[in-house]
């Protein structure tokens, strides 16, 4: 395998203190042959300790997360960690800027793009450093998400179902620190080669999040973001401090959902003009109209439902009213208690 072409001005090898720099990715464009991407990267470290990797802006249109480690970026000293904290605020700065789910210098969706190549595009390139450099540095990998610009999403922190059950219960564990009232367990039904996969693969501890959906970010859902990251980061180890039970923090026992059946995910049939007809977290039964497709150019035809599969609740739907046919326009869960997992 071919080395990295990224440079960075961070020295990984330093035992304490606080280093602020970059990640610097060499492409080139019309008007620079010589241009790199500077992927900003804060590595924080106050001695022994676990090692946490924790990243947002995997998709560009999904900003709480950013926002969240932004802030983290400028509080944190050294003194507050005990072991490594690197941060990187924004994975996809194009997509960040121009609110796309996908990098507008090559086009790719950056959570489809593990191992990585590093001969490859902008994005396969990053995703080859992370495979391969800061992967293998954490103990712990925590990738903030929410529906973005396509969907609205119960905010939740969620997983998958991975095989080793001492891996699965570390991560049960962690994704309940983030004191969402949802937990949820997810599948893959849009392509290999995501982030998570990648990193759980590598046996870490992966903490994953959908915190809400769409470029308007409620304050309810930056503080719920904020509070859960600093928890979650205390219950790894990484931040000093006193990690807060469920209980403390006024909410009772995790919901535990899961949507890991192809069906669960409901997809428009036709294109046209979507209409939600249900609310996120709103029960639903077999049969239960989710939405309906209308027709524009075709005032007189009759919409298209697009019903539930299954009872359930849901904890997604479409977030801009156009779809093309083939668009997700919801997911339907299903409660499941996580001490009965397989």
């Amino acid at each position: 395998m071919s080395e990295t072409q990224i440079h960075t001005d961070i020295d990984f090898s330093q035992p304490h203190g606080k280093q602020c720099g970059h990640l610097a990715i060499p492409y080139s464009h019309n008007l620079g042959g010589w241009a790199n991407l500077r992927i900003p990267l804060c590595l924080i470290r106050g001695g022994p300790g676990p090692a946490v990797l924790l990243m947002a802006g995997n998709h560009g249109d999904e900003y709480p997360g950013q926002v969240a480690i932004l802030k983290l970026w400028r509080e944190l000293t050294p003194e507050d960690v005990m072991g490594t904290l690197i941060l990187i605020p924004c994975l996809n700065p194009p997509a960040s800027k121009a609110a796309t789910r996908l990098s507008p210098l090559d086009g790719r969706n950056f959570n489809r793009c593990f191992p990585g190549n590093p001969n490859g595009t902008v994005s396969e390139m990053l995703a080859h450093y992370l495979s391969t450099v800061l992967f293998p540095m954490a103990e712990y990998v925590i990738d903030l998400h929410t529906g973005g610009r396509s969907m609205g999403f119960l905010p939740c922190a969620h997983m998958h179902l991975v095989p080793d059950l001492t891996q699965r219960a570390r991560m049960l564990a962690a994704t309940e620190a983030f004191l969402t009232e949802t937990a949820f367990l997810y599948a893959d039904v849009a392509g290999a080669g995501l982030l998570p996969t990648d990193a759980e693969r590598q046996g870490k501890i992966v903490i994953t999040t959908e915190m809400g959906g769409g470029e308007t970010v409620p304050a309810a859902i930056h503080r719920q973001c904020q509070a859960g990251l600093h928890n979650v980061l205390i219950h790894c180890g990484v931040l000093r401090g006193k990690e807060k039970t469920r209980a403390e923090a006024g909410l009772g026992p995790a919901r535990w959902v899961q949507a890991l059946d192809r069906a669960d995910y409901r997809f428009a049939p036709e294109s046209g003009l979507y209409e939600n007809c249900v609310e996120l977290g709103e029960p639903i039964r077999k049969g239960d109209l989710l939405g309906q497709v209308h027709f524009i150019e075709q005032p007189d035809r009759e919409p298209i439902r697009v019903e539930a599969h299954a009872d359930g609740l849901v904890v997604a739907n479409r977030g801009p009213s156009m779809v093309g046919q083939g668009d997700c326009v919801a997911c339907v869960a299903h409660d499941v208690d996580p001490r009965e997992l397989p």
